[in-house]
């Protein structure tokens, strides 16, 4: 086994950001001083923005926003996060040494269609870690990257200290 294989890893996935202010914190683990028993009163279907970012050893990929023409939220489909790959990821790896680096993913719908790993399997051909990628990403799995047990708590926290 390679010593150095965390390192040829590229970490993705995405979040939202609740303009409200509050945070989902089933998705994120966010370590704080706060009482975690307190209720906080927030609205049922809050502005939001949806944010993607890779991360490995090297440092963060991009910032992304999914957002329409005009600038707003959109809910995230295959469509959106196959253009997002083509559009953005990709400018983002030239330059970059991906000939043995593995992609990361979630098992989201989005992420699994066979047009999308298809799509990834053109820059790392054989070394996709999805669901229906070359390395099954485990079903019901805990989210065991990066961006959820680092990176989104902390930007958020950032983020929501100023009350957006």
């Amino acid at each position: 086994m390679d010593g150095n294989f965390s390192k040829k890893i590229i970490f993705s996935n995405e979040t939202h950001f609740q303009l409200d202010g509050c945070v989902n914190t089933q998705n994120c683990r966010i370590w704080g001083a706060g009482n975690p028993r307190v209720s906080h009163e927030k609205s049922l279907h809050a502005q939001r923005a949806t944010l993607w970012c890779g991360f490995w050893a090297g440092g963060v990929i991009g910032q992304y926003f999914f957002e329409n023409e005009a600038g707003y939220a959109v809910t995230l489909n295959g469509v959106l996060y196959r253009n997002m790959i083509t559009e953005f990821l990709w400018p983002q790896l030239d330059g970059m040494e991906i000939e043995d680096m593995w992609f990361q993913q979630d098992g989201a719908t989005c992420h699994t269609a066979r047009e999308t790993i298809e799509l990834l399997r053109e820059k790392f051909p054989g070394r996709v870690m999805s669901r229906n990628g070359d390395q099954n990403w485990p079903l019901r799995s805990c989210d065991s990257t990066p961006c959820d047990f680092f990176l989104w708590g902390f930007v958020k926290s950032r983020v929501n200290a100023n009350k957006p």
